[in-house]
């Protein structure tokens, strides 16, 4: 699931952004100390996690940590299915 999960994720951001289309990203690299990020495509990225992986992504874990990299938002995902029993 996270592997599947990072995967989605590493593919909107390289679509999303310009700025990873010409860059190697790891999944552990931060992509806000990068410079990548701003706070409405922060909303964005929410709102494509939630409506890709069918989950409510709760206020307690929307912070800056989960959202930092493609690694740390495919756990956060992980995590959520789990408690959701999936």
């Amino acid at each position: 699931m996270v592997a599947d999960a990072a995967a989605k994720i590493r593919g909107y951001l390289r679509e999303n952004m310009t700025a990873f289309q010409d860059v190697e990203l790891d999944d552990e690299d931060n992509i806000f100390e990068r410079g990548y990020f701003t706070s409405l495509f922060a909303m964005q990225l929410l709102h494509y996690v939630e409506s890709t992986f069918d989950i409510e992504v709760p206020d307690d874990y929307i912070i800056l940590q989960n959202f930092s990299s493609v690694r740390r938002l495919a756990d956060m995902v992980g995590e959520l299915k789990a408690s959701a029993g999936e």
